[in-house]
């Protein structure tokens, strides 16, 4: 298999770059077509997960359109936010702006103004420990180095603090595997011609999956890097995945 908008090595952030420009402006239109809807579902699992407090300072990298950044801060999280894909945080940021003109005409209490910034996942412009939740929905898989990524969110995660990965997982079961595969291999690039334009554009979920180790190797990971109460919640069978881990207290 091989799709325009997946290289390996140097040339992948140019690739997914270009990726995400394309995509952009129908990019949570096709998330609730291809996923039926049960995206958000995920992402509120997430968030609840976080167990946010107010005031919890929270880092959502690649933060694409914001759905989660968004979330964390209606449960009262200082959030940053943070992607390279100019396009998807032109997105986000108006998706913010509308969320604080509702929120003041219901009269609602004021969201925490969420913060987007351009960087790196894998040279996270922040210090050691300065987070007190880390979280990354569907980007984990598109770094050129998912490890170099895992990292560098464990890195700026505070000692006692949470990092939570979602994304794309892997089934343990051939049986279920099989279909899964086969309808990413059929039919999302089909909704990717229809709203995108672009069936290789939704293609690419495939081929990227397919060299990352999904779940479980983000899980061996956090243990590698001394995250303790690590775990995995699967949905629809491994088709989507949570990690969950915690930094070590020092002692």
């Amino acid at each position: 298999m091989s799709n325009s908008f997946y290289a390996p090595g140097e040339q992948r952030a140019a690739k997914v770059h270009a990726l995400f420009a394309t995509i952009a402006p129908r990019y949570d239109l096709i998330n609730d077509v291809q996923s039926f809807g049960l995206h958000r579902r995920w992402k509120r699992r997430l968030v609840t997960l976080a167990d946010v407090k107010p005031g919890l300072r929270a880092l959502d990298v690649c933060c694409g359109t914001g759905d989660i950044a968004l979330a964390l801060a209606a449960q009262g999280a200082e959030v940053t936010g943070l992607d390279f894909s100019e396009a998807m945080l032109v997105v986000a940021e108006d998706r913010s702006r509308r969320a604080e003109v509702r929120s003041q005409r219901a009269a609602l209490r004021p969201l925490p103004p969420v913060r987007f910034i351009r960087g790196d996942a894998q040279q996270i412009p922040f210090p050691d420990a300065a987070f007190d939740l880390v979280t990354v929905g569907y980007g984990l898989r598109n770094l050129a180095s998912w490890e170099t990524g895992l990292t560098e969110m464990a890195r700026v995660v505070r000692p006692g603090g949470k990092l939570l990965v979602l994304d794309f997982g892997k089934p343990d079961q051939a049986l279920w595997r099989a279909p899964y595969f086969g309808y990413l291999r059929l039919v999302v690039p089909v909704f990717g011609r229809l709203f995108a334009g672009r069936a290789d554009a939704y293609a690419y979920i495939l081929e990227s999956l397919q060299h990352y180790p999904a779940q479980r190797g983000v899980e061996a990971k956090m243990r590698a890097l001394g995250l303790q109460q690590v775990r995995v919640i699967n949905f629809l069978a491994g088709a989507m995945s949570l990690n969950l881990g915690e930094r070590a207290l020092r002692i």
